[in-house]
């Protein structure tokens, strides 16, 4: 690997089911090939702000791709993504439950602190759960937070 990074941030979450916002934390690992190609692993809970117990949870996987530093000595960095992988959703007043299949494609943008540590500025995801029970359904995702260079 080139280099790996973990990181956490702050999410913010539109839920197509019940439209509403909901509030949670995000765990996310980047190992790239080159300074440009790698892969993304993160997890998103979406557990603050429930609404009669709904919440989902996603773990998901995929290839990212980081743009040309902006800005003096390259501190901005904008980045696209395509994840892949399980949505758990919990539906109301824990009647049910379900594993999905979740793609979502993604961009954002962090900023150079120095050579170990960014600022996760903005990171978006539109989340489309294809087969969720009650026919396909779309998420916004939003976050914010910090990223670690271990190597």
């Amino acid at each position: 690997w080139s280099s790996l990074a973990v990181g956490g941030s702050v999410n913010a979450t539109r839920l197509q089911y019940g439209q509403h916002w909901m509030i949670g934390g995000t765990a996310f690992v980047d190992a790239n090939f080159t300074w440009r190609y790698g892969i993304e692993g993160e997890t998103n809970w979406e557990v603050l702000r429930q609404v009669e117990n709904t919440h989902a949870t996603t773990y998901l996987v995929g290839p990212r791709f980081q743009m040309a530093g902006l800005g003096q000595n390259a501190q901005w960095r904008p980045y696209v993504k395509f994840l892949a992988g399980d949505g758990y959703f919990n539906f109301p007043y824990h009647y049910a439950w379900g594993n999905y299949f979740v793609m979502a494609p993604g961009a954002g943008i962090d900023y150079r602190v120095n050579s170990r540590v960014r600022l996760r500025l903005l990171d978006a995801e539109y989340q489309y759960w294809p087969t969720f029970t009650y026919g396909s359904m779309t998420n916004l995702s939003v976050s914010a937070g910090v990223r670690y260079r271990i190597r």
